[in-house]
């Protein structure tokens, strides 16, 4: 009705529709409103836009603009291939790993990595490791292969590959493979590294009891041809870090921003990551870093599409973009 939408003009004056009141939570925060008026969150964009036949765009990666940006090449110390704004693409299979009890691994985003929310670490285990703590912080594991028992505190529970697990704030944990893991670890706010103990000097809140979630295709969500599923998230107790795993059409979207800081983990398929002046290859294994409001887009150039798993942080909802 508005012809200021998202804001009132006054046009429903008359009608029986009366504007909905919005007042900012704290200074300087940042939101986006709905403007297609399907959202079940109003005023608040939810993404709900994504699904409206027609709607989600995408881009022509041979288009004589798209063509014209070149290609970024790995960094052979770093293991990264950089892109615009701090984003970069980071390979698992060429980085340097650091050896602790019962696995090895790597540092995929950190501060010092330009990261200001989150960081990620991939481990190979292969044996009963130390008591993991991230301190007073939100973890969140993606078992990528694999099985075992992860003991959280006190409470010890059987994990799975292609699953989600959650460790609240204050709690240590520790991975037993049945025979190896692959594993990545998220933590939020971010963290330079681990901390490693013989002995758990922390408990399990039993407030939140369920802390693993496993893919169900019953409980995907469509944008579009894409579809995705939540894994760690409110629903387990988890109200500021967000892990889904998605799936992605041979496709490349169209450049979009995201007010959240976000890793994607590619599972499956190859493809291309592009910002506004740079581009990198990507294929099973490597990690994307996105900074908030990075403009970007995600090719995946396999007919049979691409796999990801995402971590967003602070958010709550992967599908809402500008």
């Amino acid at each position: 009705m508005s012809k200021r939408q998202p804001f009132c003009d006054g046009s429903h004056q008359g009608t029986g529709i009366e504007p909905l009141i919005y007042e900012a939570r704290s200074e300087g925060e940042e939101v986006l409103f709905c403007n297609c008026k399907k959202t079940s969150d109003g005023p608040h964009c939810d993404g709900s836009h994504n699904a409206i036949p027609g709607a989600y765009s995408l881009d022509d990666p041979q288009s004589a603009a798209n063509r014209a940006i070149p290609q970024r090449d790995f960094d052979a110390a770093t293991a990264t291939a950089a892109l615009d704004d701090n984003c970069y693409v980071f390979s698992t299979s060429r980085a340097e790993r650091v050896s602790a009890r019962g696995m090895d691994y790597c540092k995929v985003i950190s501060p010092a990595q330009g990261a200001l929310y989150q960081s990620q670490f991939h481990a190979t285990v292969r044996d009963e490791t130390d008591f993991i703590s991230f301190g007073d912080r939100h973890v969140v594991l993606f078992i990528a292969d694999g099985g075992g028992r992860i003991t959280i505190g006190t409470k010890t529970l059987s994990i799975a590959s292609d699953s989600g697990v959650y460790i609240r704030p204050g709690e240590d944990f520790q991975l037993c493979p049945e025979p190896t893991l692959e594993v990545y670890i998220s933590a939020c706010p971010a963290a330079e590294a681990p901390e490693f103990s013989a002995t758990s000097s922390a408990g399990f809140d039993a407030d939140y009891p369920e802390r693993r979630v496993a893919v169900d295709p019953d409980k995907r969500n469509a944008m579009a041809a894409r579809y995705f599923q939540m894994l760690v998230d409110k629903s387990i107790g988890s109200d500021v870090a967000t892990q889904f795993i998605g799936h992605i059409p041979e496709s490349k979207a169209a450049p979009h921003r995201h007010l959240y800081e976000e890793a994607l983990i590619i599972l499956k398929g190859k493809g291309m990551m592009w910002t506004q002046t740079g581009r990198a290859p990507v294929e099973a294994g490597d990690v994307i870093f996105l900074p908030a409001k990075c403009e970007h887009s995600l090719e995946a150039t396999n007919a049979a599409g691409m796999d990801v798993v995402g971590v967003i942080y602070p958010g709550d909802n992967p599908s809402i973009n500008y």
